[in-house]
């Protein structure tokens, strides 16, 4: 593109936004991320990326090797009782996929690859969009009024991008009857060797990963009504996950002795977003803003292959967003619901409600071991992450 080349606000510097960030400064977009954490997000659950479409996309980005040389080298996940007796193990192949890296690593990889060649502003958010003939006008909570060509949110389930462009999240983010929490270090008290371990009890689990030697990281995923709580108070988030996990035996006492000391907590409902349309005027929706799915829907490697096509149809239409975003659509929708649906089975599975639907998930946790199981269900979450055809964009 000439020195007029667009000027694309992207809301968000996790994943989605930094991996756009990358393709559109290629194509000679200017871009300006704006992020409203005062600093890169540390910490977090590992992500994953499975199958020819994901490592294709990461190979085009320059960023597999460096992300194999981050990865977790995860090992099996066992499911154990109260005494930490093993019940049945799920290979890691179904659980890592073909590469999986702390969530965390893979913000910076990204973040380093795109900080010279765009504008990232921390500790700032979006207060309005207002749209013209010719652009965006955006007012900041901080920052002063400037105006973009193109606005995009990247920015989460709980996007505020699709909140001054769509509407209240309440028709979009719909509720699966789960919440799941943790994401945060504790001492790896197990002796854990790049392995996790899993303990549930009726509507409960609680668990633990070990990536490096002395530290193990924790997770909490329960059932649950929607539960109405400050989004931001953090304090409050914790007392809710201690309250559910009180008298909850195995490693859980320490888990939620060590939650309150924690910087790096997570907690959210298991939702999933549902929208007709991810695109209104010169505003644009990527990734969870538009069609996450909180857990086991592929959202990371979804986010990355959905940047590319993005980026690419913007390129190929030589900046009409009118149809670029068009054509992005058409190109993800199938792709982004496959994975969804995916997702929908995620909370059931990981915390059955009943002993008697947990015992029937140790037992296809155990059928899960068998070679040949287990080539079944890794060919089945590779089959919806793969369900896509990747187009060649100019260069």
């Amino acid at each position: 593109m000439s020195s007029t080349a667009k000027h694309v606000l992207v809301s968000g510097a996790s994943i989605a936004g930094p991996a756009l960030a990358h393709w559109l400064t290629r194509y000679g977009y200017r871009v300006t991320v704006v992020e409203k954490a005062p600093a890169l997000r540390e910490g977090g659950f590992n992500v994953d990326f499975r199958g020819h479409v994901h490592l294709a996309v990461l190979e085009r980005m320059g960023v597999l090797d460096e992300i194999r040389a981050q990865q977790t080298n995860m090992g099996d996940m066992v499911l154990v009782d109260e005494q930490n007796r093993p019940q049945a193990t799920l290979p890691s192949s179904f659980m890592a996929g073909d590469v999986e890296i702390e969530r965390g690593k893979l913000s910076r990889i990204l973040y380093g690859r795109t900080k010279d060649s765009a504008e990232y502003v921390f500790g700032d958010s979006i207060a309005s969009l207002t749209e013209t003939a010719d652009g965006v006008q955006v007012t900041f909570d901080r920052g002063e009024p400037r105006t973009f060509d193109l606005v995009v949110g990247a920015d989460g389930l709980h996007s505020n991008v699709r909140r001054l462009a769509f509407g209240d999240e309440a028709e979009y983010v719909h509720h699966l009857g789960y919440y799941v929490a943790g994401g945060y270090s504790v001492p790896n008290r197990l002796g854990l060797e790049r392995e996790g371990r899993v303990f549930s009890v009726p509507g409960h689990s609680a668990m633990l990963t070990s990536v490096e030697p002395e530290t193990a990281g924790a997770g909490f995923i329960f059932a649950a009504g929607q539960l109405t709580y400050d989004r931001h108070d953090i304090d409050e988030q914790k007392r809710i996950v201690a309250e559910r996990y009180a008298g909850i035996g195995w490693e859980v006492p320490g888990l939620l002795t060590a939650m309150w000391e924690s910087p790096d907590f997570y907690f959210d409902a298991i939702s999933q977003v549902r929208m007709d349309s991810w695109s209104s005027g010169r505003v644009v929706l990527l990734g969870d803003a538009g069609y996450g799915a909180t857990m086991g829907g592929l959202g990371t490697g979804l986010a990355v292959v959905c940047s590319y096509v993005l980026a690419g149809e913007l390129a190929r239409a030589d900046g009409d967003h009118r149809v670029a975003f068009a054509r992005y659509e058409q190109a993800i929708r199938k792709y982004a619901r496959g994975c969804q649906k995916l997702a929908e089975g995620a909370g059931p599975f990981l915390a059955p409600q009943t002993k008697a639907q947990i015992r029937q998930r140790n037992l296809g946790y155990r059928m899960l071991s068998s070679r040949f199981m287990a080539g079944v269900f890794s060919r089945m979450t590779t089959k919806a992450a793969s369900a896509i055809t990747l187009a060649d964009y100019p260069a």
